[in-house]
């Protein structure tokens, strides 16, 4: 009787287990999809947010990084052994060429000039008589009554008296040069970095060091890589008319990058690293770039005509390759493969796959499957617009219930 009663037991405690893990798959699973009159399920139209593609013009860009310099930059030596007298400017001073730096003692310079002077006024006295003596010797070699040695050894006199003059004007034109290094002048346009000495301070010639270093500010140049492979397009920007555009973003100025053009690429590929060297010119009229400063670089070096153009959050990678959901006007998705021609940040040119007038889905897409059913929904904020937004097939009608 004990074993007939204990059998019914575990019947009755396995058929309660059925029941509840039959419940449990039916929550899990949620209510059955509506059936149509024929008696099939229809799966539920998945939300998203569709965009119309068109055909544009689309800009072959290139960034990396790039570092400013500046075309001249003049260490300011004294050419001389003197003390400084006078400084003229300040650290950080913006100067015109020309513009007095410092002047150092000439005081030696000016007596050594004084002592030039007085010889050639020496010299000039010996060439004169000098020259008095040539012409009597030669109305005495006129008359016969000098010899012919006379003649010769007074040519010779007048000779060397003015060879003598010739060389103390040379000794006296070095001196006034010499005089001139006693003033020191900016050599270009720019601005004055640290300076090094102050009047009081001896000079000399061997120094390396310098008094002061003047940069020029205006224009400046970029420089930066590119890989070997853009070669031909970085060459093809440079010799077009006007050069190809570059901006330069940097750090706390992000939102409005300066503008230069591309005007110099080097003569050989570093083999080393695989890249070319090109420089741009900036005008920097409004001192916002500083030499040596690390910027981001953005150059376009061409433009690929009439392109299909979609968000790029809009394609995926498969195993074949990169592909997209076209949205049908009938309420389906299309899942087609793209063959990819340049990538812009937020932007992608599709050089095949893609027509004009084609409705591509830009989110929600990784719900969808290949003929999966689409609704129109709101746009996530941030999401990037190309082409029209207003829906072609806004929402699918709805699939009533089987009765």
């Amino acid at each position: 009787m004990e074993p007939a009663v204990s059998r019914a037991r575990a019947l009755l405690l396995l058929s309660g287990g059925i029941l509840l893990l039959t419940l449990a798959l039916w929550l899990m699973r949620g209510p059955s999809a509506p059936r149509t009159p024929a008696g099939t399920r229809t799966a539920a139209a998945v939300p998203v947010v569709t965009r119309l593609v068109e055909m544009a013009d689309f800009p072959v860009r290139r960034r990396t990084i790039g570092t400013f310099e500046s075309p001249a930059t003049v260490i300011i030596r004294s050419r001389i052994d003197s003390q400084v007298i006078e400084q003229h400017i300040t650290d950080g001073q913006i100067v015109k060429k020309g513009d007095p730096l410092f002047t150092l003692d000439d005081r030696e310079l000016r007596a050594t000039l004084a002592r030039d002077q007085a010889t050639i006024a020496r010299d000039q006295a010996a060439l004169t008589q000098a020259e008095a003596a040539l012409r009597r010797t030669q109305e005495l070699i006129s008359k016969q009554v000098a010899p012919q040695q006379q003649l010769e050894q007074a040519t010779a006199t007048y000779k060397a008296a003015q060879q003598t003059v010739e060389a103390g004007e040379a000794v006296l034109q070095a001196d006034q040069l010499r005089l001139g290094y006693a003033k020191l002048e900016s050599p270009i346009d720019g601005r004055i970095g640290a300076i090094r000495v102050a009047p009081g301070n001896l000079v000399s010639s061997s120094d390396t060091a310098g008094l002061v270093t003047v940069t020029q500010m205006h224009p400046l140049r970029v420089s930066f890589t590119l890989p070997e492979r853009d070669l031909t397009l970085l060459r093809a920007a440079g010799a077009r008319k006007p050069p190809a555009a570059v901006r330069a973003y940097f750090a706390g100025d992000e939102g409005r990058p300066a503008t230069g053009v591309l005007d110099f690429v080097d003569s050989s590929v570093d083999t080393s690293s695989g890249t070319i060297v090109a420089k741009a010119t900036f005008e920097n009229s409004d001192f916002r770039l500083w030499p040596g400063q690390y910027v981001d670089v953005e150059i376009d070096l061409a433009v690929m005509p009439n392109m299909a153009t979609v968000p790029t959050v809009a394609i995926q990678s498969g195993q074949q390759g990169p592909y997209l959901f076209v949205a049908k006007t009938e309420g389906t998705v299309e899942m087609r493969k793209i063959e990819i021609a340049g990538s812009d940040g937020a932007l992608t040119a599709v050089r095949s796959g893609l027509a004009q007038g084609d409705r591509i889905v830009v989110q929600g897409q990784l719900r969808l499957t290949n003929g999966a059913r689409w609704q129109e929904a709101e746009p996530a904020p941030g999401t990037p617009v190309v082409g029209s937004t207003a829906p072609a097939n806004p929402r699918p009608a709805a699939v009533k219930p089987a009765p």
